[in-house]
């Protein structure tokens, strides 16, 4: 009992190997081909993201950079801001302060003024009823300005004695 069938092993292997070489020719080749582009393909294109994802990633630095400048700017400005508020807040002070000043200046003026109007009428007054009680006194009239005169000088002395 002949259980191999060397002529069958030798056509099977002879076939076998043909069809490696074809598959190697005109199979494998192609294919290897294809699976090497592919293989550089997605290389390349990992390269591409990484290439990418560096750039965001200086693009963001760049942006965080300008976020921050544009912070310290806006900072500088509401400083700025905050101090010509308070100078101006200063000026008004100042100035309603001189308005006060020069409003209690003028009322002053105003009462000296009104003081002296008041003297003024009431040195007249006093005349008046001085000339009129030395006229009832004496009963004899002097001409007008005479006891105006006696009476001006008589109420400067009254006044000097104050």
């Amino acid at each position: 009992m002949n259980l191999i069938d060397f002529r069958m092993v030798g056509t099977q292997i002879l076939g076998f190997l043909v069809l490696l070489w074809a598959l190697g020719k005109w199979a494998w080749g192609p294919i290897t081909a294809q699976l090497e582009a592919r293989r550089r393909k997605i290389a390349d294109e990992f390269a591409e993201a990484e290439r990418r994802q560096q750039a965001a990633d200086a693009t963001q630095a760049k942006l965080e950079v300008e976020l921050h400048e544009i912070d310290v700017r806006a900072r500088a400005r509401l400083l700025e801001s905050v101090a010509e508020g308070q100078k101006v807040a200063a000026e008004i002070r100042v100035q309603a302060q001189k308005e006060a000043q020069d409003r209690l200046a003028r009322a002053a003026d105003e009462i000296v003024r009104e003081r002296e109007k008041a003297k003024e009428v009431l040195k007249e007054q006093v005349i008046d009823l001085s000339l009129k009680t030395a006229e009832k006194i004496l009963r004899t009239r002097l001409d007008e300005p005479a006891q105006r005169k006696l009476a001006g000088e008589f109420i400067d002395e009254v006044g000097a004695i104050q």
